[in-house]
């Protein structure tokens, strides 16, 4: 039995406050925002963002994510990104960059809802 044709995988974070992560993933991060969705007003929030042609969801309702999670998000240049992510400045992030010994560049950073999203690229590369 060959294994099915698998086109994205797509983590979903858990996200409490709309402003925040808004800020956070679009202006911060430079994310675009590929979609959202409520089932009425004043529901909560349930949204795409992109980053290099690959998705992230975002959710505020209870039960759809962990609060603390982590995703690794592999670039062709994070050393460029996080000089973007400098630039741009955000009042409660300033995340470093660090090479780490089993050969990555590093950029770790946690959003308003405590998820840990660490951007990388192979030191060979980098």
């Amino acid at each position: 039995m060959s294994a099915p044709e698998v086109t994205a995988f797509v983590p979903i974070l858990r996200s409490f406050d709309e402003a925040q992560t808004r800020d956070f993933y679009l202006r911060f991060l430079g994310f675009e925002l590929a979609f959202e969705h409520r089932f009425e007003p004043q529901t909560p929030l349930y949204m795409g963002v992109r980053l290099g042609g690959h998705e992230l969801h975002l959710s505020e309702h209870y039960g759809d994510a962990t609060p603390g999670s982590a995703v690794r998000i592999e670039m062709a240049d994070v050393a460029a990104f996080h000089r973007g992510l400098q630039q741009r400045g955000h009042r409660h992030a300033r995340p470093g960059i660090q090479d780490q010994e089993w050969g990555w560049r590093e950029v770790s950073v946690s959003d308003p809802s405590g998820n840990r999203l660490i951007f990388c690229s192979p030191l060979s590369d980098a």
